[in-house]
């Protein structure tokens, strides 16, 4: 049994490589526990989660950095709605619409519904055909990859890229940029943080639409450029930048530990590759399967606007609460055997991976595609799929890395060695 009260989620690197356990044990001591490290309230259930996402009590404003927020106010009360208004600016990330609440939250949503339109994502479904083949005619015939740099990194970046309009000419430059700058060191209790930590995209998509408001194009560019509100009014520049900035922060990581994961259980399941092979209907369920196993984002943050309660826990105002999609996806009130990777779990679209609510992830269509698309592609050019025993050791006794980071969930590599196909 592991000592919770001890145990820091932020710093505890035994916590890199299995979390699982840890977060069984939370959920069975409570599934809403107060935990003393940095100061949160942990919700490690399925329906608690739930509540959390769903109720207008609980603010985003610190959804991305939580306890190391750097809150500039002290809360005091059983309302501290007036005084987070009156210091949200001051609280790192608080431009974009990952932090918004309410009617800005929902305004900025709508204008995020008119970037990405169905026309737009169709468009980009055809160039991930495209671009799956071309990254797999670069290794395909030597027989083995190091999938995340061969395969799951380029292929997430480049197709944010595509959906963004982002000229082919600049690829390179904005696949070199890291989209999750703000992440912690697993083996320290500091956090290196910054306001601003996307001003390199920030800068890049000013120019970009600056100059197609003034010089419009036949271009993605230009129609983000031109987008309206909801009322039919023109945003400011620095409103579509930021929306776009943060769609290509945000929707290359998740996605890279998608693809991964997903090659991982093929790779070490020889009934599941054949299953899929034989019937491709089966292919959006495993990506489900894959997003409940291991939810690529390790936690959300809300604070509590108001004095309120979830489950039979007291929520003061001001609480700090860490949402763990990990431990939620896991729980066995909800899904029968939790830990066991199933093709046939019937509730398994009720996952909470993506959120839930009114900051669900709007890009969750988006990464469902890429799975589909790319599991597709590689099972008509890859047979035989194996994790490679040099890298990662025998059956039964394999070695996997994971990023040392309390935020994100994902393996740093995956070596894999198949027959090629035609």
């Amino acid at each position: 049994m592991t000592d919770l009260d001890a145990t820091n989620f932020f710093a505890d690197p035994e916590l890199v490589d299995d979390p699982y356990p840890y977060f069984d044990e939370l959920r069975a001591k409570c599934p809403v526990l107060d935990q003393p490290n940095q100061g949160v309230l942990t919700v490690s259930g399925h329906s608690e989660a739930l509540a959390v996402y769903k109720d207008s009590a609980f603010s985003s404003c610190v959804s991305v950095a939580g306890p190391f927020s750097g809150l500039p106010f002290q809360p005091e009360g059983d309302d501290i709605s007036e005084l987070l208004e009156a210091y949200r600016d001051q609280i790192p990330m608080s431009e974009h619409i990952v932090t918004q609440d309410g009617a800005l939250h929902a305004r900025t949503r709508g204008l995020l519904s008119r970037l990405l339109t169905p026309k737009r994502l169709k468009e980009n479904e055809d160039f991930m055909w495209e671009l799956s083949d071309q990254l797999l005619d670069r290794f395909v015939a030597r027989g083995s990859c190091e999938f995340l740099a061969d395969y799951a990194r380029p292929f997430s970046g480049l197709v944010i890229a595509d959906l963004l309009g982002i000229p082919r000419s600049d690829h390179d430059e904005f696949r070199a940029v890291n989209g999750t700058q703000m992440v912690g060191d697993i083996t320290d209790d500091t956090v290196t943080r910054s306001h601003n930590p996307l001003e390199w995209l920030d800068e890049k998509f000013t120019s970009y639409i600056t100059e197609r408001r003034r010089r419009p194009r036949a271009d993605v560019l230009t129609e983000m450029a031109q987008a309206k509100y909801p009322d039919g009014s023109t945003p400011e520049i620095i409103d579509v930048v930021r929306l776009a900035t943060f769609v290509f922060a945000a929707g290359q990581e998740t996605t890279t530990k998608l693809l991964s994961f997903g090659m991982q259980v093929i790779g070490e399941n020889p009934d599941i590759e054949k299953l899929l092979r034989e019937n491709r209907d089966l292919i959006p369920l495993f990506v489900e399967e894959a997003l409940r196993m291991e939810s690529p984002v390790k936690c959300h943050f809300r604070m509590a606007r108001t004095s309120t309660t979830v489950g039979h826990t007291k929520v003061p105002a001001g609480s700090m609460v860490m949402l763990l999609p990990g431990a939620s996806n896991r729980d066995e009130r909800k899904f029968e055997r939790p830990h066991e990777f199933r093709l046939d779990r019937p509730n398994v679209r009720e996952h909470i991976a993506f959120g839930r609510g009114s900051h669900s992830c709007p890009g969750a269509p988006l990464a469902r595609a890429e799975g589909r698309i790319s599991l597709n592609r590689i099972l008509d050019r890859m047979a035989d799929i194996r994790i490679c025993e040099e890298h990662h050791g025998p059956e039964g006794g394999r070695r996997y890395s994971y990023e040392p980071t309390w935020q994100m969930r994902g393996l740093t590599e995956l070596h894999l060695e198949f027959q090629p196909v035609g």
